[in-house]
């Protein structure tokens, strides 16, 4: 089961938080058809916010397709966002994770590194680059 958490420094709305953390685990395959989200109860006891919010994240995933509410039951995964690629996750991770501790060793506080990526990977891919 997905466990969400709120970064209040990201300026991304709370509801699009929860929208995005369940696209990621659909998308890097921790979450799967079947799989049961938190309750709307559960989450907001873990996170102190508002029910409604969750419920708008809910919604907005269950009108994209990839969820389904169950009356009394809870709400399930309806739909995988992860690709073919899946098997080349394992690989990358462990060379993204070579990299951040690389970053950390030459001084990069998290919101430097997490600058980096971003400059990084809005800008448009070079030929050369093998």
């Amino acid at each position: 089961m997905i466990e969400f958490y709120l970064d209040t420094r990201s300026g991304v709305s709370p509801y699009q938080q929860l929208v995005q953390q369940v696209r990621h685990a659909l998308r890097l395959g921790l979450l799967g058809e079947g799989d049961q989200l938190p309750t709307v109860k559960e989450v907001v006891a873990h996170l102190a916010i508002n029910p409604n919010t969750v419920l708008k994240a809910y919604r907005e995933l269950e009108h994209e397709g990839l969820v389904a509410a169950r009356q009394g039951v809870g709400t399930f995964v309806t739909a995988t966002l992860a690709g073919t690629s899946l098997a080349a996750h394992g690989p990358l991770r462990l060379e993204l994770r070579r990299w951040l501790a690389k970053a950390r060793r030459a001084g990069l506080d998290e919101e430097s590194i997490e600058a980096l990526f971003l400059t990084t990977f809005r800008t448009p891919a070079q030929e050369d680059i093998a």
